[in-house]
This record gives structure tokens, C-alpha cells and sequence, in this order.
């Protein structure tokens, strides 16, 4: 699972743990490698495509706390096709286009902001993927799924994320893909994976002054600066590479993986800088680390059970001690989750889970528990014909600290939707949410999909 802790290091534990609501099930076989794309009636040509597939959508966001003010005035379009190029041999192209017009109509962020988040062009998934009897073979930009919970990302530990909004926006549109190659092999309920990532991406995290930056805590009598991120090099040292291994049993589909990676999340060290004002200053860095995880999945009708658990060893968590050197303390961690998938009548279903984190070999000065322990709630509904209700619910049992998010969304023509909803945060200043329960929001968002 991603240390949310390591990015927002003055956040309890329990903001890893749900920092992913969102993920899903890696796809299987024929999603994933493009064998579902529709097949001509005659012989296939040497190349073809199926044309070009996406969205556009125009997002607003206002502030409601003090001072209320716009956040968001977004239009997105990510546009993606995909086609063939041959037997066995198969494409996708994929680049998303943001224009936020919010920087154009206030001054309320600073200017490095704005350079940073007004205008964003990025590509998506861009690959070639080859299969070879049971062999099948994925080589360029793409998304690797290993998580297999409802609404986290414990076990999906390769794709970086977008978190310029914090957990707000959907999943699959956070996700950063990497530059891999990938190998799956298929036998009978066996599968095997192996992964390569040469050049890896980041978790986006923005500047500071942005509306979700990671912000780091300050004793008073303190000012606080912060250095530019240091990405780390790209060399044989700092590739990334893992092993995953899953079967199907008696109905049950379970995993166990090992990633050893340069962490998509940054950690930010500290120095201290005594004169002219004494000055906490600090700097976004990447540990290298090693996860071993595991995952369930078992069908029980109209319940559906899924757990998870990854042990990280290597990464660094702020420490709150400002004697300490360079503020951060190295802790081995265990993460787990499960949960239970209700199909309710009348359209409806209800997710519950619950989750820990565990430290080894604690260190006092961290800002979270030995052991933090959280739950969450999602409750949706479809009815009439083209509407539905959706309330989650995302909370530590450690401490009152707590993310409510209702939305209602109105399908009200064939690939026409608009969303309206709302974020509200509560929970302590060093708290995963409570630390932005100045940020709470309202949204609407309008989308076209093709």
C-alpha cells in the first residue's frame, strides 16, 4: 500500500490506508491485452484501428470555507485509440489535455501554481502488446493494477498518482502510468507476471500554495521553505522491478507479489536553518524500498469478501522532533485491509471495510499510533431510470478524523452526465483530513463521453 504518510508526512498512518479509494481489479486476459476489440468479418488488414475513444468534461469546484473562493474551472479531454497492427500484435495511444480558467479569474494562488496547474498535457497509456501462446507481452506506457480491494489501493503499488486534489477525483484518472515491460504468463488458474520499469514515474503533488499541497508541520517561532523536489536519477540503481503470482481455487483467486522500487511517494527531509530567521527547510525526496504483499478475493453470492496485506520494508516517516537531523525516522510497516460487498435490493450496494497499519520497531517521534486503524463506508443507489445517490465515508478509529462525501449524478442522455457534490473534511490540524477541514468544497461536473 502507498505511505500517504511519507507525502503528507504529518498525517496520521491511517491516510495511507485511504488514500486509494478507487482501485480496481487488475482486468483480466482479454480487457487487459485488447481482445475484446471488435473483428472484421474478413481477413484482417496489416494495420487497423477503431477509431478515437474518451471524454470531455468541464469540472467546477468553489471553496466553501474561509475565504470561499473558486477552486477549480476545469475542461479535460482524454482521448485515447487502439487498433491492431498485425496477428498478435496490438496498439493504444492515449494523451489527456487540462485547461484550468480558475488562475485566469483570481489571484488567490501563487504564481508557481499556477505555471504548474492552469494548462497540463500528459500521455496516457501508449503501448505494444504481443501474445505468443500462453505468453502474452505489454511494452511502453501503461497502468499496472495489482490491488484488488473496492475503493483503496493497498496492493496496487506500481502506478503513480495525480495528487494535485488530494483523493478526490476518480481513480482511473489519477493514475500516472509507467514506462514498462511487462510478461504475463497463463496456465490453466495459474497466472505469473513479471514486471520491468526502467524509467519510473512519480506521485504529482503540485508546489506549495496549491489547495491539497502536502504541507509539513512547523514548531512555532518557525518559518518553513521548501526546495524542489529531488526525483531520482535515472540509472540501473533506481529501476524498478517485481514478481506477481495468482491462481484460482475452489473459488477462491489469490495473489502474493514482491515490488522492489524507488517509492512513487515522496518523503520530505529536513534541515534547519538558523539565521537570518530560524527556518525549517524542507526537501521531497524518494526512498528505495522493498513490499511483499498478498491478496483474497472469494464470490459468496450476492457478498463478495476481498482482503489484502503488503509489508514495506525501507521507507521514512517525518518525525515530529525537531532535534532530529534530518526529520524523518526509516520504519518497517504492515498493512492490511477487508472488506465485504453487499448486492442490496432495489439497485442498491453498501461496501464496508476496515483497516490497520502496524509499525515494527516504533518510533515514538512519528505522528502516527503503533497501530492506526480506520473504516470506511460507501453506500450507492440507482433509481429512477438515469439517476444515482452515492455516499462514502472514510474515518480513523484512532481519533475523530473524517472525509463525508455525498454526489448525486443525472445520466440524462446517452453518453451525457452531470455530477453535483460535495467533500467535507473534520479531524485534528495533524489529522489525514482534519488537516483540510479549511478545503471543504462543492463540485459540479458535466461530461461527454465517445
Amino acid at each position: 500500500m502507498p505511505s500517504l504518510d511519507r507525502m503528507l508526512p504529518r498525517l496520521p498512518l491511517i491516510a495511507a490506508l485511504f488514500f486509494s479509494l478507487g482501485a480496481q481489479a487488475a482486468d483480466d486476459r482479454d480487457s487487459l491485452f485488447g481482445d475484446d476489440l471488435p473483428m472484421a468479418a474478413d481477413k484482417p488488414k496489416a494495420a487497423s484501428g477503431s477509431g478515437i475513444k474518451g471524454f470531455v468534461q468541464f469540472e467546477l469546484a468553489r471553496t466553501t470555507a474561509s475565504p470561499d473562493h473558486w477552486s477549480k474551472m476545469r475542461t479535460r479531454a482524454d482521448l485515447s485509440s487502439q487498433g491492431k497492427l498485425g496477428d498478435g500484435i496490438k496498439w493504444k495511444l492515449g494523451a489527456r489535455f487540462d485547461y484550468d480558467a480558475v488562475y485566469g479569474i483570481n489571484d488567490f494562488y501563487p504564481p508557481e501554481v499556477e505555471r504548474n496547474q492552469r494548462f497540463d498535457a500528459a500521455l496516457r497509456e501508449n503501448y505494444l502488446d504481443y501474445s505468443a501462446g500462453n505468453w502474452d507481452f505489454r511494452l511502453g506506457k501503461q497502468n499496472v493494477v495489482w490491488g484488488e480491494m473496492v475503493g483503496l489501493f493497498f496492493a496496487d503499488v506500481v502506478s503513480a498518482r495525480d495528487l494535485r486534489e488530494f483523493i478526490l477525483p476518480e481513480f482511473d484518472q489519477m493514475r500516472i502510468p509507467q514506462w514498462a515491460a511487462r510478461a504475463e504468463y497463463f496456465a490453466d488458474d495459474f497466472h505469473a507476471e513479471v514486471l520491468w520499469i526502467p524509467v519510473a514515474s512519480y506521485d504529482n503533488i503540485g508546489k506549495p500554495g496549491a489547495e491539497f499541497y502536502p504541507t509539513q508541520p512547523v514548531p512555532p517561532g518557525f518559518a518553513a521553505q521548501y526546495r524542489q523536489e529531488q526525483r531520482p536519477e535515472r540509472n540501473a540503481e533506481n529501476m524498478n522491478y517485481g514478481l506477481r503470482l495468482s491462481t484460482l481455487k475452489s473459488g477462491w483467486d489469490i495473489s502474493a507479489f514482491y515490488y522492489r522500487s524507488t517509492d512513487i511517494n515522496p518523503t520530505f527531509y529536513r534541515d534547519i536553518v538558523i539565521t537570518p530567521t530560524p527556518t525549517f527547510v524542507f526537501q521531497a525526496r524518494h526512498d528505495r524500498i522493498h513490499q511483499f504483499g498478498s491478496t483474497l478475493a472469494k464470490d459468496l453470492g450476492d457478498i463478495v469478501l476481498k482482503a489484502e496485506a503488503v509489508y514495506t520494508r525501507g521507507r521514512n516517516f517525518t518525525v515530529l522532533n525537531a532535534m532530529d537531523t534530518d526529520g524523518v525516522a526509516q520504519q518497517n510497516t504492515l498493512d492490511w485491509a477487508a472488506g465485504l460487498d453487499f448486492t442490496l435490493p432495489a439497485e442498491t450496494r453498501l461496501n464496508v471495510q476496515v483497516f490497520q497499519r502496524q509499525f515494527f520497531s516504533y518510533n515514538q517521534d512519528i505522528i502516527s499510533d503503533r497501530r492506526e486503524n480506520g473504516y470506511s463506508v460507501l453506500l450507492n443507489n440507482k433509481f429512477f431510470t438515469n439517476w444515482e445517490a452515492q455516499a462514502l465515508f472514510i474515518s480513523s478509529a484512532n481519533r475523530p478524523d473524517w472525509l463525508f462525501r455525498p454526489r448525486l449524478t443525472w445520466n440524462f442522455e446517452r453518453n451525457w452526465r452531470v455530477l453535483i457534490g460535495a467533500d467535507l473534511f473534520k479531524g485534528p490540524p495533524l489529522g489525514m483530513f482534519g488537516r483540510y477541514d479549511q478545503k471543504d468544497r462543492v463540485y459540479s461536473e458535466v461530461r461527454y463521453s465517445f
